[in-house]
């Protein structure tokens, strides 16, 4: 088992491409901590994580509260004496001509996408050092490296999480600690179902079309799946990737290069 005995915190870990992470480093050995909004769901994941014979701790957590998150990260280390791993993955996105967008959804979209990670690597990171060794997973998107218009926010957001990612993988790097991110291209989570009806709108098709529109940008002909995610974020967690710090690796299935 790759992640026997470690320790992971994955945020937006109840549902998505987060649950997808969970249950594929609960396969590899690792304690879970599912860290959500959404305590029954966080709950509902723990649990199939527990029947699967492996160990997991679900907790209530609002990424772009400060205190919350430290409050988070003190019952892990309570339940699990070390945190190995940690998975900035909670986020959210929406699409809105920049002329449109409000103060509130601007803030709510950096404090939770950026702030949010900001938080949970700062109050992570001394617990890491302490141990010299530790892997932070931050995700950020395809939009983090290739803009799109009506995603100034969300483009803010993950543009700024590569740039987090890269500072703190010079930072810490002689602590033994790995930073890297991820860049999804488009998964059809939960977050997606909000997003259908604007898309459509933004590029005058169907709504119904929308999935068809999105395919025919991508080489490799099919979007992305959590699962597609999550063994990558395996390979970040894992000793396999050792020797790799800064990075930002895509998982788009072509449609972004570079």
């Amino acid at each position: 088992m790759k992640l026997k005995d470690r320790s992971a915190i994955v945020t937006g870990g109840a549902s998505g491409i987060g649950k997808a992470i969970a249950l594929e480093f609960a396969k590899e050995g690792a304690n879970i901590v599912i860290a959500d909004l959404n305590l029954e769901e966080a709950k509902m994941t723990a649990s199939q994580i527990v029947q699967s014979g492996g160990e997991s701790l679900p907790v209530k957590v609002d990424v772009s509260s400060r205190k919350e998150v430290k409050e988070m990260v003190q019952k892990v280390v309570e339940k699990f004496s070390r945190i190995d791993i940690l998975v900035n993955n909670a986020g959210i996105s929406v699409i809105v001509p920049f002329l449109e967008t409000t103060d509130e959804t601007w803030e709510k979209t950096l404090n939770i996408n950026l702030a949010g990670t900001f938080f949970c690597c700062q109050e992570v990171l001394p617990h890491m050092i302490k141990q010299k060794k530790g892997k932070i997973i931050n995700m950020s998107s395809q939009s983090g490296k290739q803009a799109n218009s009506c995603y100034a926010a969300y483009c803010a957001s993950k543009f700024g999480i590569i740039g987090l990612t890269q500072s703190l993988a010079l930072e810490f790097a002689p602590f033994g600690i790995n930073v890297n991110a991820v860049c999804p291209g488009v998964v059809f989570t939960p977050m997606w179902d909000s997003q259908i009806e604007p898309y459509a709108k933004k590029y005058n098709i169907k709504p119904t079309e929308v999935k068809k529109y999105l395919i025919s940008k991508i080489p490799l002909g099919r979007l992305a799946t959590p699962e597609d995610v999550a063994k990558v974020a395996l390979f970040l967690a894992s000793a396999d990737s050792d020797y790799l710090t800064g990075q930002a690796l895509n998982v788009s299935g072509g449609a972004i290069l570079g």
